[in-house]
């Protein structure tokens, strides 16, 4: 059972615009529209899994994070929007292909559900474990998924390697970097991340 939190008191209809500071701010922040979330995919019968900063957080990373990012199927997106503006959260207009966005109050939730322009699919989803997250469960994609869809989104225009160091650290030991070389092989910037993950120190030198 998921604990009462003051949201919108109506959803608004889908493709409405940001809410506006104040609006309706999630009582207790970011741990409760997380739940909340969760609790209506669930009961929604939606497949996902939770990705982001609260995924790098339930393994054991520190908290960092400005958002709640859920992995959805692209078919299961419709879906989700509507367990959520059921819950009192309101879907807003997104000029991104890969990715749907929902508001609880002020606290953003993405629902992705092509990332990096690789779909969401059974594989990914099946991979994701049952952690408990805030105090409840969830499924949440395992270290390795979330290296490889962190540094497959490094590009040239956006590749602040800073923001992923202390996760990757956090990680290392749950992350098989070998497959991550394999599977973000095609990207120069994920090649140059892992080299100075290699260089501090962080990773051996044969993962490359």
């Amino acid at each position: 059972m998921v604990e009462d939190v003051r949201t919108q008191p109506q959803a608004a209809p889908r493709g409405s615009v940001r809410p506006e500071p104040g609006s309706g701010e999630a009582a207790d922040g970011l741990p409760a529209t997380l739940k909340r979330a969760a609790a209506a995919l669930r009961e929604a019968d939606v497949g996902y899994a939770l990705a982001g900063g609260f995924a790098a957080y339930a393994q054991g990373a520190a908290v960092s994070t400005h958002d709640v990012d859920f992995v959805v199927r692209e078919g299961d997106v419709g879906a989700a929007v509507d367990a959520l503006t059921a819950a009192g959260m309101t879907h807003v207009e997104c000029p991104e292909n890969w990715l749907e966005k929902v508001y609880d109050g002020e606290h953003l939730i993405d629902l992705i559900h092509t990332p990096s322009g690789r779909p969401v699919d059974d594989a990914l989803l099946g991979r994701a474990e049952e952690m408990s997250v805030e105090a409840v469960f969830m499924p949440v994609l395992p270290a390795t998924d979330l290296v490889v869809m962190r540094l497959l989104a490094f590009t040239e225009t956006a590749c602040e390697f800073s923001g992923f160091l202390h996760v990757s650290r956090a990680l290392r030991e749950q992350v098989d970097w070998r497959r991550v070389a394999a599977r973000t092989a095609d990207s120069p910037y994920a090649y140059a991340f892992l080299t100075l993950l290699v260089r501090l120190g962080v990773i051996e030198e044969d993962v490359l």
